[in-house]
């Protein structure tokens, strides 16, 4: 897998960049960094499973990268208790464009009356 690494100033661990990876790349990246998470919280492939309610056959696949449904991805995340991070994937729009729409219209000039004095 190809890895574009930058390291941040002043943070000893690099990140990779997914501006240029391939969607399957992403997926394998995803699949690593789910399985890295599961090791640290101590679950085995059997427990989680059983607890996001997939087969392990489906969060094998899911942690290699070699696909899986967003509905799984939920599942798992959940029983993991890390939906925290969803957030960040899809933030909601600081703008909303329903308010843009509201604006007053720019101000118009005064038309003074005809024979109206200065």
């Amino acid at each position: 897998m190809r890895k574009e690494l930058i390291a941040l100033k002043g943070h000893g661990a690099p990140f990779m960049d997914f501006q240029f990876s391939t969607p399957e790349e992403l997926a394998r990246e995803l699949g690593a960094r789910l399985r890295s998470l599961r090791i640290s919280r101590g679950h085995d492939q059997a427990e989680l499973a059983a607890r996001a309610g997939v087969a392990i056959r489906t969060l094998r696949a899911l942690e290699q990268g070699t696909g899986s449904t967003t509905e799984t991805l939920l599942r798992v995340l959940k029983a993991l208790e890390a939906l925290a991070g969803l957030a960040a994937l899809a933030p909601s729009p600081t703008i909303s464009p329903l308010a843009l729409l509201k604006r007053p219209t720019p101000p118009r000039r005064v038309r003074r009356a005809k024979g109206a004095s200065r």
